[in-house]
């Protein structure tokens, strides 16, 4: 009798401490994975006309539909990621981005200007033919364009330099109709001081990881077929 009450005993011992250790375990917090989960792309036909290596006159439209490119964690078009856009039309791009936890967090890169000293976005790929460097105002323009940081204050910088591309106006222009082009939008986290040295006419460069040394926080890819 003595032995199977020590045993009993010994057996309660054993439950309460598997039950104290599987609270312990419900009472730490989940472990969340870092960046972005998913991301989006909002495309909207705007008024404006393009100059050089920016934009005039810029508005919105009331009749305007938006074309929202949508991507997974790894970059990749999930919908909407093949885009027919009219060649002269001038498209105000917007990104929006949660991370793991469900947090819109495209507002957190231009929180502040030191916060966005450390980004800039940039439109790779499709070899565009810049208008920059046309005679005839037909070439394709890249535009980042915020006026003001997340807390009120107005963007610096001289030539866009203190822009980020949260915010950015796209134009495809006639010089670049004809096929397909794959392209990617890319947010990159720059080295202290680089992004002073990023100009209005550094968006396209295929080699803007060397060139802009730092990491890419989001890297989408998508196709546009521009249209007469």
């Amino acid at each position: 009798m003595k032995k199977q009450i020590k045993l009993s005993a010994l057996t309660l011992i054993g439950a309460a401490m598997l039950f104290i250790t599987s609270c312990k375990k419900d009472e730490e917090s989940p472990v969340v994975k870092e960046g972005i989960e998913r991301a989006e792309l909002i495309f909207t036909e705007v008024d404006g006309h393009a100059h050089g290596d920016h934009f005039h006159d810029l508005a919105d439209k009331t009749t305007s539909t938006p074309i929202v490119v949508k991507f997974n964690d790894k970059g990749a078009a999930i919908s909407g990621g093949h885009m027919h856009l009219e060649a002269d039309a001038v498209y105000k791009i917007q990104l929006k981005a949660w991370d793991y936890t469900g947090k819109e967090v495209q507002n957190d890169f231009i929180a502040n200007k030191t916060a966005a000293d450390n980004y800039k976005a940039f439109l790779v790929g499709g070899s565009f033919i810049l208008n920059a460097n046309t005679t005839n105002e037909s070439g394709a323009i890249f535009q980042p364009r915020e006026t003001t940081y997340g807390d009120g204050t107005a963007v610096s910088g001289t030539g866009g330099i203190g822009t980020t591309g949260i915010l950015s106006y796209f134009t495809i222009g006639h010089e670049n109709e004809g096929a397909t082009k794959t392209v990617s939008y890319v947010l990159r986290k720059v080295n202290a001081g680089v992004k002073a040295t990023i100009t209005r006419n550094d968006w396209n460069h295929n080699d803007y990881a060397t060139k802009f040394l730092g990491q890419d926080v989001l890297k989408l890819n998508f196709e546009i077929h521009a249209e007469h």
